[in-house]
């Protein structure tokens, strides 16, 4: 029931007021950059996909992302030294809260052995969850059901941002993990976890858990869908704090259940981020050509 309530309030608080803030093709906050939003068109927003995936690819090869890149790099490697006795602090640091370090759900809907819905048992698992793109998924449905029915350019648009977003984001991620191949905490061999660069496919679908917890997926994903909503709905400036707290208890929690390093955090960040702003910089009044130039 967790993550249906959040969800819940979540969507409410950002349709809250939408009567005095309708879009139909452009809106300007102030000194915030005025958005256009036109007629949303959900095939012509996963045709930028390869674009946006592109764009990722090329961005450490920008000298304007030199810094960035240096620092995530920087941060990955010092905190990699450290993982183990983080991921140990936050175990014992949860322990004393009390905080359920298991994965505990209620499947009350499958298909065979997938999952379509699963309700969260305690506070950790619906923190977990957060992080998964069902999470995502409902709020972009949500939005697409408002705007359908209040006829609300941008609620729909943000809907097909989040969309495309979640797989730019996706697809990303999961071509770094193949390619990275690191342990995960619970699956580790030795202290913060072994590196084995390029698996195979097939003992990459085998033994999953042996090779993919660098960067996280959860997180990336996280940190995409509130890019978006802060990016398409700059007047909600509550968005971005709840946002980023959410982040961050669904990053304890992840160590907490030894799903991730702390490490493994950085670049899922900057790939979260990066995959939203892309997304949502089509909206701005300037050409959006000329904003790929400054993404940062």
């Amino acid at each position: 029931m967790f993550r249906k309530w959040l969800i819940i309030l979540f969507a409410l608080m950002l349709t809250n007021n939408f009567a005095n803030s309708q879009i139909k093709d452009s809106i300007n906050f102030g000194t915030v950059v005025p958005l256009y939003f036109a007629k949303p068109n959900l095939l012509k927003s996963l045709s930028f996909i390869p674009g946006d995936m592109l764009y990722i690819a090329k961005s450490p090869f920008y000298k304007k992302d030199w810094i960035m890149m240096a620092g995530i790099t920087a941060g990955t490697y010092l905190i990699q030294l450290k993982d183990q006795d983080i991921i140990n602090w936050v175990k014992r640091s949860s322990a004393q809260a009390g905080l359920d370090p298991t994965t505990k759900y209620i499947n009350a809907l499958h298909v065979g052995k997938t999952k379509i819905i699963k309700i969260p048992q305690n506070v950790n698992s619906g923190l977990y969850q957060l992080g998964e793109g069902g999470t995502s998924m409902m709020i972009a449905g949500g939005l697409w059901i408002y705007g359908k029915i209040k006829h609300d350019y941008r609620a729909v648009q943000t809907c097909y941002d989040l969309t495309e977003t979640f797989a730019t984001m996706g697809v990303t991620t999961q071509i770094l993990k193949r390619i990275s191949g690191r342990e995960s905490p619970f699956k580790s061999t030795a202290p913060g976890g072994k590196w084995a660069p390029l698996p195979s496919f097939k003992s990459y679908q085998t033994h999953t858990p042996t090779y993919d917890a660098f960067p996280s997926g959860h997180l990336a994903t996280l940190v995409a869908t509130i890019t978006v909503l802060t990016k398409d709905y700059p007047e909600k400036k509550w968005i971005k704090p709840l946002g980023y707290s959410l982040i961050g208890l669904t990053g304890w929690a992840m160590m907490n259940t030894e799903v991730h390093w702390m490490s493994d955090y950085p670049l899922a960040i900057a790939v979260g981020y990066l995959s939203g702003k892309i997304t949502t910089m089509r909206h701005h009044k300037v050409s959006y050509a000329s904003n790929m130039l400054d993404i940062y």
